[in-house]
């Protein structure tokens, strides 16, 4: 039994500006308290006097091996910079790259306050063991292209890479099928990947509409949306992860409401790339389920879902003219409890008993964590995300005072730096 007890906390979804003592008993959070909760008496000990707790937060979308490709390719047109740069670099990936490109971005996202996060990328055995060695939790799947003649052989290694990996890693790891885009898997490739995630009651994480031309395509191609022509496929009966959502009309939204279609809302990447602005606004009040991506560092440039989380509060207030859209407190829940339920966890994201404990404390001792007249204002609009000093994930202390012990880090990056450079020669 190892327990674990933080005091002199406090508690970002607290009522009051107390200190807490927060119990957590192997992986859940079973105490949050004013008084030394009963059994922790010899429990290991963080004093978190000045600091703050908040809910892991969770990044619904990202490729997490192009760290490195940071830098590499910007200020580009999206196709071009996919059909010129990105995919001629990727083709020299080989696996021990995506390991090393995968550790940079866990390292950045734990040091940043992330401590879940949804990967579409390839090697994807090597990403799940990295995930499995840093103690991080994760959603993965197998980026599948349906044009290339091995398009059969990445549907295999996605199924394989389910039955081997989802639940696993004492259930840090779930696992999707991952068709890349509708301009990517034609119809047949993709009613091949429905029918083996619906045998496998595994989910789809897929890009839908992240540009006009996109969709300007599917309606010459299919006469129908992206969305329509996925619903006509039955994929949404999967349960479904779409990245982007950026073009989508009403029709669109309502069936994605009724589809429970959970959207992976990336705004930084979107507003880089010139794709647009999704109508996220519009989404919540349907009821769809909206959680918070970076995309991948290529088109963003960084892991840093706070930046995400603060842009997302005032980007729609923005485009809308309306001060009261997204405020901080809604921003903070896509942040982390929506961005959970995106994913499909259900037991994260929330700081409450029962919980599983993925848990940041944010030093407090900042210039701009002062008047604290709001916290959730404060964390969401005033905080930088490298103010994390402590990460717990499933109950274990992956960082404090800032530091991963765990892990090599200068050897993370020196590793990415090579790699890197290599595969953009």
């Amino acid at each position: 039994m190892s327990k674990l007890l933080l005091k002199n906390v406090e508690i970002i979804s607290a009522p009051d500006t107390e200190q807490y003592f927060l119990g957590i008993d192997n992986d859940i959070i079973t105490a949050i308290s004013k008084e030394l909760p009963d059994g922790f008496e010899n429990a290991k000990v963080i004093d978190a006097v000045g600091k703050i707790a908040v809910p892991g937060m969770v990044n619904t979308h990202t490729h997490s091996a192009m760290t490195l490709l940071r830098s590499y390719a910007d200020d580009m047109v999206l196709m071009d910079w996919l059909q010129n740069k990105i995919w001629p670099a990727e083709a020299g990936l080989n696996d021990d790259d995506i390991y090393w490109g995968t550790m940079l971005s866990i390292v950045e996202m734990l040091k940043s306050g992330t401590t879940c996060f949804a990967d579409m990328y390839f090697a994807m055995d090597r990403v799940a063991q990295a995930v499995e060695e840093t103690g991080i939790r994760a959603s993965l799947s197998r980026g599948l292209v349906g044009l290339t003649p091995d398009a059969d052989e990445k549907l295999v290694e996605n199924e394989e890479l389910f039955k081997n990996w989802h639940g696993k890693a004492d259930g840090r790891i779930r696992v999707m099928f991952a068709p890349h885009a509708p301009y990517t898997c034609p119809v047949p490739y993709l009613e091949k990947i429905i029918a083996k995630a619906g045998a496998l009651n595994a989910e789809i994480h897929m890009h839908l509409c992240e540009t006009a031309g996109e969709v300007s395509d599917c309606l010459k191609e299919h006469h129908m949306t992206p969305i329509n022509l996925m619903d006509s496929l039955r994929m949404f009966e999967c349960g479904t992860l779409a990245a982007h959502c950026v073009h989508v009309n009403d029709e669109d939204m309502d069936i994605m409401a009724a589809k429970n279609v959970r959207v992976a809302h990336n705004p930084q990447s979107n507003l880089k790339l010139a794709s647009g602005i999704a109508p996220v606004p519009a989404m919540l009040k349907r009821g769809i389920i909206v959680g918070l991506g970076t995309d991948g560092t290529s088109s963003n440039n960084n892991l840093d879902l706070l930046e995400e989380c603060r842009l997302t509060a005032m980007l729609h207030k923005g485009i809308s003219g309306d001060p009261l859209l997204i405020p901080a407190k809604e921003a903070l829940a896509l942040a982390t409890k929506q961005g959970a339920l995106a994913l499909g966890f259900t037991d994260i994201g929330e700081l409450a008993v029962g919980q599983k404990a993925d848990i940041v404390l944010y030093d407090m001792q900042k210039p701009y964590w002062y008047p604290r007249h709001d916290r959730v204002s404060l964390f969401v609009y005033a905080a930088n995300a490298a103010d994390a000093d402590t990460v717990i994930v499933n109950g274990k202390v992956l960082m404090q005072n800032g530091e991963l012990p765990q892990l090599d880090v200068e050897r993370i990056y020196a590793e990415a730096n090579t790699r890197g450079h290599r595969l953009t020669k």
